[in-house]
């Protein structure tokens, strides 16, 4: 089962700017998530005091949180880690 990746307008707006090395990676581990949420190199899980907010590894630095709304995936925010502290 695929599900529909969203970029909200905030996500959308950050992801315009990010370096295109950056850009790039994302894609592929938008459309990853898609057809396998748990697939192991995405290390998807909650982020911690937010349950409704899920993380996403793009790579060892790079992070996007989203929430599931049934099939789509609303991407909320993309940067390094330090996102999580407000996701």
């Amino acid at each position: 089962m695929t599900r529909e990746v969203v970029f909200t307008p905030r996500f959308d707006r950050v992801f315009r700017h990010l370096p295109k090395e950056i850009r790039e990676r994302t894609y592929p581990k938008l459309a990853l998530y898609a057809e396998s949420p748990s697939h192991p190199s995405l290390r998807v899980k909650p982020v911690k005091g937010a349950p409704a907010i899920w993380e996403m590894s793009i790579s060892m630095s790079d992070r996007i949180t989203f929430q599931v709304d049934g099939e789509r995936v609303l991407l909320r925010r993309i940067g390094t880690h330090d996102i999580l502290r407000q996701p």
